[in-house]
């Protein structure tokens, strides 16, 4: 389903419909509707030529994996909504404050 994710987001990004990024890529709407459900998969190369074909570039690399991240996802998830999106609020104030004093000494 990334690939639908992709194509979908490009197409929307860029403001058009399933009928005009169609038409760029000499493909009838039916066939972007179902990339963009995941009836049907594209290669990659048909990604990236999608997503070209909305003004935009598809980047991509190999990375070592790194799980380190799970066990703070798996903790928030935990929490109940409001817990979380008061948690959310804080470190948004604390990077904030982090922000304002770069900016300030960027300045200064």
């Amino acid at each position: 389903m990334v690939t639908a994710d992709l194509i979908r987001e490009a197409r929307l990004r860029a403001g058009l419909s399933q009928v005009e990024l169609g038409r760029r890529l000499g493909k009838p709407q039916s066939t972007i509707a179902r990339w963009e459900t995941g009836a049907a998969t594209p290669s990659l190369e048909a990604v990236r030529i999608a997503v070209r074909a909305c003004g935009l570039e598809l980047t991509f690399g190999i990375a070592n994996y790194d799980d380190s991240y799970l066990s703070h996802i798996d903790r928030y998830l935990k929490l109940a909504p409001a817990e979380r999106l008061s948690s959310a609020v804080q470190r948004a104030r604390v990077f904030g404050g982090i922000r304002d004093a770069v900016e300030t000494a960027r300045r200064g």
